[in-house]
């Protein structure tokens, strides 16, 4: 077990209420603690129930961020489902798997009555009339973390580009039970308000997939504390506008971490 960091604790609170997962990104490494392996074996996919593949997540920018440097990775099969592809951890250290920024479908997105964003189609009940319609693009992320020999902190490093997760406990040493502290960044400025989803696996068989709810504080911080050891995946989404000249005019950007809480 992976443990030699110590988590920055700050009380967090989970939450019984639902949301839906709404075809979101994920990778699924085969273990976390690579120790005395050369590789691991990576699942990709877009899922409605977390670590249920139902469609296959294509990049031209899966890559792995690790001690020796970033490296892309090219050997992807793809399924029907998923896609799975192996990436190299030659060298004791952290790394970071991720499907680097990935240009999605356009959709059309309204402004709630509470000055949310929303996209057609994802309101319950009926959007406002009134309100005007505007052309969004969709970028996701999905990253994941897995270590070989003595965890390090030099991948945990942001990239300062799009939304990202900056981890300020190790995400490869977090433990059911206690808590563990994210940074939640837009091209490397903290994002306030935002609201982060924390599911859990196993929610279609144990009925209970959303294991947190929460809304980042004025740094962009938020805890999370997995009540039981297993597999868990945050979810983050951010709308605004897009650069000056861009077409279409606003970006919705979704952003994934899945990691897992071992036992105490």
């Amino acid at each position: 077990m992976i443990r030699s960091l110590t988590p920055i604790l700050i009380v967090g609170a989970w939450l019984c209420a639902g949301s839906a997962l709404a075809h979101s990104p994920y990778l699924k490494p085969n273990v976390f603690d690579a120790s005395g392996r050369d590789h691991v074996t990576v699942e990709a996919a877009f899922t409605d129930d977390v670590f249920a593949a139902d469609v296959a997540m294509r990049s031209d920018v899966f890559h792995i961020v690790g001690p020796n440097g970033d490296t892309p990775i090219s050997n992807v099969v793809y399924l029907r489902d998923m896609a799975v592809f192996e990436a190299e951890t030659p060298v004791d250290g952290t790394y970071r798997l991720s499907s680097g920024p990935r240009i999605g479908r356009n959709a059309r997105m309204y402004r709630s009555a509470s000055g949310d964003w929303k996209m057609v189609g994802e309101e319950v009940g009926v959007p406002p009339v009134e309100a005007p319609r505007v052309d969004v693009q969709n970028i996701t992320v999905a990253e994941a973390y897995v270590t070989r020999g003595a965890p390090d902190r030099a991948a945990l490093s942001p990239t300062g580009r799009g939304l990202e997760l900056a981890p300020l406990t190790h995400p490869n040493a977090i433990v059911a039970g206690e808590d563990a502290r994210f940074r939640l960044l837009f091209d490397g400025r903290p994002l306030s308000g935002v609201a982060i989803t924390v599911y859990r696996e196993a929610g279609r068989y144990g009925g209970r997939s959303v294991a947190a709810e929460l809304i980042t504080d004025p740094d962009g911080g938020f805890t999370v504390n997995a009540p039981d050891p297993g597999a868990y995946m945050t979810l983050a989404r951010y709308r605004t506008e897009a650069p000056a000249g861009s077409n279409p005019p606003y970006r919705s950007y979704t952003h994934t971490l899945t990691f897992i809480a071992e036992g105490g």
